[in-house]
């Protein structure tokens, strides 16, 4: 009788060892991941720098282009587009960073997971130039706006940026400090999964109508997405292991 509760004693003993082992594993790594990040943030073309760069980038672009069209109506919507675009390949590269170098571990994959808040700080900006051009329209060609969109188009777009705008106020150090790293992780992980779905929706519908111009697009976060799965089920056997 003895022996058994002394088993059973450390039996629980053994699994609430390897629970504290795995908290303190994941929160050094935690620790490890924010130095990184901010090493990273004091070099040039890395962290904010980086983002103030691919900011200007995007920018440029889009001032180009409203510059060379003749319509300023023409040149909105082709600025909606390009931002559209823009967001989704600054997205993708934010999303699948840290399981890129997980499963493709390289100078490039580890520069890439170091500047993931920056790479993720410059799609926010993109889509705030996005919002801006679609504000734009509404008030150039009001009736063509009214022709484009629908009221569950402009809900779920609102949704869609106070997600952006949740995750990008809680990319920074004094925030991931206040939330700490379970809940930062938390919720950076259901927001990123939203934006995916989100932009996989978005994409997936206009490519059924016009595929020449969208499937490429939609095969991208197509494969973003079999990544992140991917990665996720490696560490999740890994961690069993």
């Amino acid at each position: 009788m003895h022996r058994c509760v002394l088993l059973r004693a450390t039996s629980t003993f053994d699994r609430h060892s390897d629970g504290n082992t795995q908290r303190i594993a994941q929160d050094a790594a935690w620790n490890e991941a924010m130095q990184t990040q901010r090493g990273a943030s004091a070099s040039p073309f890395h962290g904010w720098c980086l983002a103030a760069w691919l900011g200007l980038g995007v920018a440029a672009a889009c001032a180009g282009v409203l510059a060379l069209s003749s319509d300023p109506v023409d040149g909105t919507r082709m600025v909606i587009r390009l931002t559209a675009r823009t967001s989704l390949l600054l997205f993708v590269l934010a999303f699948t960073a840290s399981s890129l170098a997980q499963l493709l571990p390289s100078p490039a994959t580890t520069w890439l997971r170091a500047n993931r808040r920056y790479v993720g700080g410059a799609f926010a900006f993109s889509h705030v130039l996005h919002a801006a051009a679609i504000v734009a329209l509404s008030q150039l060609a009001p009736v063509l706006f009214g022709q484009l969109t629908t009221p569950a188009s402009l809900i779920a777009g609102g949704l869609g940026y106070a997600v952006i705008l949740l995750m990008f106020a809680t990319s920074f150090d004094r925030a991931v400090e206040m939330l700490g790293p379970q809940v930062w992780r938390i919720l950076h992980k259901i927001g990123a999964w939203f934006l995916a779905i989100f932009f996989a929706v978005n994409f997936g519908r206009r490519a059924v109508v016009m595929p020449e111009m969208y499937w490429p697009y939609m095969a991208l976060i197509v494969a973003a997405i079999v990544v992140r799965v991917v990665a996720g089920r490696r560490k999740s056997e890994t961690r069993t292991v």
